[in-house]
């Protein structure tokens, strides 16, 4: 069983590099024993994502809903044939994450099949359920104490919070042309999602949920800090640089960071700013 599980780690690991650089690089600055847990909670949620952003070709509803249950059983009987499923049922029950986190995640999935143009009550359920839930499987990851964790649930839900947003617009042209979403809801942002009044609007909100999600990681175990710090660090670049940016031009390009950026960010961690956290 321990060869089995160990072969289902390494498949995860690999779902991730393949996946997200960035991401991979800021779990490699965590202990060894963590960071397969959030290989697998990544790979978990990255699968997901996949079937509704990807597989739209291939009848997402159904497959979204076999995934569920492959989800269901796993937790259920402790062990799937599904390499993806296996180690993220391990590492749900090896650290207790609550169910209902999982639960809002796949809702938020089925939204995006349905859901084409969001009110502002349905983002923030949706941003909950896609983003902050995930964070939240993380700190039930990164911290033992169910004290501290209970005083680390709001920065942890502003960090996934914040990664969301900063998608979203990196993402808006593609989630628009691509896939006719628009993740900016008229009653709260206007009648045009495109305009650089719009965008200021969410740059706003992006703003206050990196502040608070950096008192959140100034709490975490000394262990885990420089890891987060990274991954916070690449999004908070990654948003400087749309930032500056007009509406329009969002729509012309993809933005991301370079891999000599990714660097840069790795040895701020490391050599600098773990002194400050």
């Amino acid at each position: 069983m321990e060869r089995y599980q160990s072969g289902n780690y390494k498949i995860v690991r690999n779902i991730t590099q393949h996946y997200s650089t960035s991401f991979s690089l800021g779990i490699s600055l965590l202990p060894s024993k963590t960071r397969n847990a959030i290989y697998a909670i990544y790979a978990f949620v990255r699968y997901a994502d996949e079937i509704v952003d990807t597989l739209y070709n291939y009848n997402p509803s159904k497959l979204l809903m076999d995934y569920r249950n492959q989800v269901n059983e796993a937790l259920e009987n402790k062990i799937s044939h599904h390499p993806v499923l296996d180690a993220f049922q391990d590492t749900v029950h090896k650290y207790q994450i609550p169910l209902e986190y999982i639960d809002a995640f796949l809702y938020s999935m089925e939204m995006d099949l349905t859901a084409k143009e969001f009110t502002k009550k349905e983002l923030d359920q949706y941003i909950y359920g896609s983003a902050e839930v995930v964070g939240l499987m993380c700190l039930y990851v990164f911290e033992p104490d169910k004290e501290k964790i209970k005083k680390l649930i709001e920065p942890a839900r502003a960090l996934g919070s914040a990664f969301q947003k900063v998608n979203f617009l990196r993402d808006v042209s593609s989630d628009y042309l691509e896939r006719g979403r628009i993740y900016f809801p008229k009653e709260y942002y206007g009648n045009d999602f495109r305009s650089d009044e719009c965008k200021k609007r969410f740059e706003a909100e992006i703003e206050s949920d990196f502040a608070l999600a950096l008192t959140g990681i100034q709490q975490l175990p000394e262990v885990i800090k420089v890891g987060v710090y990274a991954a916070f660090l690449f999004y908070k670049k990654l948003f400087k640089k749309i930032q500056g940016q007009p509406a329009a031009e969002l729509f012309k390009r993809r933005f991301r960071i370079n891999n000599f950026q990714k660097s840069w960010v790795v040895s701020r961690c490391l050599v600098y700013d773990r002194f400050l956290l």
